[in-house]
């Protein structure tokens, strides 16, 4: 009795290991299809094919092709190593010059490695509410974070003025795509360079 008891918190772990796995893998298969082929042109079938899994288990995770759209965000926070950013955040517990510096470069992770992918969702967000969705559920998952993260700071240590909506206003504003796309691509500015002026604007606009 005693092995089997202290054996179910392991099979429970292995069982939510797995599952996350099979998540990622339909998520980076959704990923790839909807790159390539739009998403008119991803089915739930050609998805779980490239997934390895039944299309039964990509409804099982996602519910419908709609909620597939949402896997493209798990995709994207996959992509820039949204563990990473966590780890950031907790080691710079206290200081919300760091917490800041880390939001920062979480952001110029995602548009580097999951540029592309935004960049389809924002444009296809205009005729496709499953985009629309998707897109608007990324922006929120920023923001949540984001002001969970800044509730912690002391008051004192903002700008005089700046509310806590204010300040996620500005972040948002500040770091976009957007904004790294001009600076890269128009400007010649390396990732560097844009990473240490956000992280600079920022810490003037915000913190006191």
């Amino acid at each position: 009795m005693t092995a089997e008891v202290s054996g179910r918190p392991y099979r429970s772990a292995l069982r939510e290991e797995q599952a996350e796995q099979t998540r990622m893998r339909i998520a980076r298969a959704a990923r790839d299809r909807f790159v390539e082929r739009g998403w008119a042109g991803t089915s739930v079938r050609s998805v779980a094919a490239a997934a390895g899994v039944s299309e039964a288990t990509v409804y099982a995770v996602y519910g419908s092709k709609a909620g597939l759209a949402s896997s493209l965000v798990d995709s994207a926070d996959a992509d820039a190593d949204a563990g990473r950013a966590v780890a950031d955040l907790d080691a710079a517990e206290g200081d919300p010059h760091g917490q800041l510096a880390a939001f920062v470069r979480f952001e110029r992770r995602l548009f580097e490695n999951a540029g592309e992918l935004i960049r389809v969702i924002a444009e296809g967000r205009r005729n496709e509410p499953a985009l629309q969705a998707a897109y608007a559920e990324g922006r929120g998952r920023g923001d949540r974070v984001r002001r969970e993260v800044f509730q912690t700071w002391p008051p004192e240590a903002f700008q005089p003025g700046i509310t806590l909506d204010r300040a996620l206003d500005i972040f948002a504003i500040t770091v976009a795509i957007e904004t790294y796309d001009f600076a890269t691509r128009e400007r010649g500015w390396t990732p560097d360079a844009v990473e240490n002026w956000w992280i600079e604007l920022l810490s003037q606009a915000l913190l006191n």
